[in-house]
């Protein structure tokens, strides 16, 4: 007998991606329109 309680939850990866999305989307835009920018400027 185990003398500890099978309390082991299985830990979803996507449940773990998806609560990071509201920061990463934005972050990745961000960072987009500066590298389309500083090629824009970089280019003329």
């Amino acid at each position: 007998m185990s003398a500890h309680p099978d309390s082991h939850e299985s830990q979803d990866p996507v449940e773990a991606i998806v609560k990071h999305i509201p920061v990463v989307i934005p972050v990745a835009g961000a960072v987009l329109i500066f590298l389309l920018a500083f090629i824009a400027v970089f280019m003329a």
